[in-house]
């Protein structure tokens, strides 16, 4: 590996360390009775475990991002790393996506109307926010790509056809139908939503909805198809000469964006004491079941993947002492 390789991961790896600074220092200061940038400030009293939670996130994401960089990282176990990654990389790769797909409908339908009575956050704060969000799902997302290049090449190098037989091939086949089945589920409905379609939302998030929400929606309906649809390539083997890092970069991202948007509803409809009681008061319509769908199926993928690669570490090491018999 060239010197080169080094300083653009530590570099990047950097980056995203700075880039976590302005987000943290918001919720630090939220959390300590600061409601900067806020125009309720009853509200963050109401957020304070979602702003806890969010704290605690972006700061596994500076870990994620020493890992990278510093030698305890490449004697980490494999799990410790990957999983948050996993994760983070569902999380900030949606938001690389949707957040120009937002922007370029601000620049050709124009900004939307605003509610007078929408007592929010300043329109700084988004941009800090997500402004910070992109430079370091950038920063990180390059970091680990080439922590994983050195840590995982061989993985990485193979082609679909290289993948070996296993005794568990029809469990994992079956995992990756009943995924498909709910990730199919998750589309139509997410789709439907993103096209203006109400039936099934709560009434409170059909009267509030925005263009924000239907990229996000529109989004994870991509999502949802590009995750199954590249498992199935992999454990139905489907053009074994083709590069098995493509597909399996396809269903890293797509899978961790399931999980983690999903997850990420599910807790923060669970924890919000504002809105979301109304929410609860009212019919709750079929957003928890489609959330749920996301997190089971994405799960179903990170099952699949992770009996798939404890196979595989298991074979290596057989392979290798047969050769040296």
């Amino acid at each position: 590996m060239g010197i080169n390789e080094n300083v653009v991961r530590a570099g990047a790896a950097w980056t995203a360390v700075a880039a976590t600074v302005p987000y943290l220092t918001l919720k630090l200061l939220w959390l300590t009775g600061h409601p900067v940038g806020v125009d309720d400030p009853g509200a963050m009293d109401r957020l304070w475990l979602l702003n806890l939670l969010t704290f605690g996130m972006d700061a596994i994401a500076v870990a994620l991002a020493l890992a990278f960089v510093r030698p305890w990282g490449r004697r980490a176990p494999a799990g410790l790393v990957a999983f948050p990654m996993w994760v983070a990389t569902g999380l900030l790769g949606t938001i690389l996506v949707a957040l120009p797909l937002y922007l370029l409908s601000l620049l050709v339908l124009g900004p939307e109307p605003a509610d007078p009575e929408d007592k929010g956050l300043g329109g700084w704060v988004f941009l800090v926010v997500y402004g910070g969000f992109a430079v370091q799902g950038l920063a990180l997302l390059t970091a680990f790509a080439l922590y994983a290049r050195r840590r995982w090449a061989g993985l990485l190098r193979e082609r679909i056809g290289d993948l070996p037989g296993s005794p568990t091939l029809t469990v994992q086949r079956v995992l990756a139908c009943v995924a498909a089945l709910l990730a199919a589920g998750v589309a139509a409905g997410r789709a439907y939503w993103a096209l203006g379609g109400t039936a099934g939302l709560p009434q409170v998030m059909a009267e509030d909805r925005n263009r924000g929400v239907a990229v996000m929606n529109g989004v994870t309906a991509v999502m949802a198809v590009a995750a199954v649809a590249a498992l199935l390539v992999l454990v139905f083997r489907i053009r074994p000469g083709r590069r098995l890092l493509v597909p399996l970069l396809v269903v890293w991202t797509a899978a961790g964006s399931l999980f983690g948007w999903g997850g990420w509803q599910l807790v923060a409809f669970g924890a919000t004491t504002t809105r979301v009681t109304e929410l609860r008061m009212a019919v709750p319509g079929l957003t928890p079941l489609v959330q749920t769908a996301q997190v089971v199926a994405a799960v179903l993928v990170l099952a699949v993947g992770a009996i798939a690669l404890t196979e595989r570490g298991g074979l290596r090491p057989a392979a290798a002492v047969e050769s040296r018999g």
